[in-house]
Formats: C-alpha cells, structure tokens, sequence
C-alpha cells in the first residue's frame, strides 16, 4: 500500500519488507514508489536473482535508469557497449538508450533507481501475466506504451 510523502516524516522500510513481486528468474521489493515521492519523482526498487538475462533489449523514452550492484556479478549491455559489474559497481543509462541486464553465474542483487518514477507498476502488472512475462518481448510490447519500456 502506498502513501505520499508528509512533510517532516520519513518514509523507511524495514528490512524483507516492502511490496514484492516474483517475475520468474528476479524479485523485486519496492523500496521507494513513485507515488510516495513528491511529483512521482523516483522509484527505488531492490532486485534479486539467477543467472541470465533479466528482461528483453529495450529502451526508455522518458526515464532515466541507474543500477547500484549489491551482489553477485552483472553484464549490462548498455547500445551497443558491454559493461561487467561487480559489487559496489554502479551504471547509469540515459533515457532513449537500447539496455539489457543479465546476471552472472552466482545470481546478484542491484538497487535500481527509476527517474521519474511510477515504472514499479509495469513490474506489477507483468507478476500478474506469467513468471517469465519480464522476458517475453510479445508481453512487453503489448503493455510498453504504458509504461516507457519499449522492447528493441
């Protein structure tokens, strides 16, 4: 459940708690939403997962994505560069840039913020559609135009 942000309170979450959602090879628990910022002006979101690609290549239009590694190790495919990332590594990558995460051997867990916010809710919805909707590009596409998340 949501709120908005009051003035003169903190927002906190306790740690394992916090909305979650199962998308098959990652979780992700909701540490920030956007509409518990001011102006939806972020979301912060903590994934955790196996090894593999984590979602399809896509691209955001209007939102800018920045991933902090936790755990475990990442290749970010960032156009048409690949990046390896490690535990304390962080990547930022600008709206309207083709991306692609994929964990290593061991799995990993990243902070991942989204500016503006409100992307948490695609994350939602594709939960509802099937455990491995994140990396169904047919799925993404059909809810893409809702969410700024267009599969390339």
């Amino acid at each position: 459940m949501s709120t908005m942000l009051l003035p003169g309170r903190a927002h906190t979450v306790a740690p394992g708690a916090g909305r979650v959602v199962d998308l098959g090879i990652t979780r992700m628990r909701v540490l920030a939403a956007g509409d518990e910022t001011t102006g939806r002006a972020f979301t912060l979101a903590e994934f955790a997962g196996a090894e593999g690609p984590w979602t399809v290549p896509h691209l955001h239009e209007r939102m800018d994505e920045s991933f902090f590694v936790l755990d475990g190790g990442f290749t970010f495919t960032v156009g048409d560069e690949e990046i390896p990332a490690g535990p304390g590594s962080y990547v930022l990558v600008p709206r309207g840039t083709r991306h692609l995460l994929a964990a290593g051997a061991a799995g990993g867990r990243c902070l991942v913020l989204m500016v503006p916010g409100g992307q948490e809710d695609m994350f939602f919805e594709l939960g509802e559609l099937g455990a491995d909707s994140l990396r169904d590009p047919a799925v993404r596409a059909a809810i893409a135009a809702r969410y700024d998340s267009v599969p390339v």
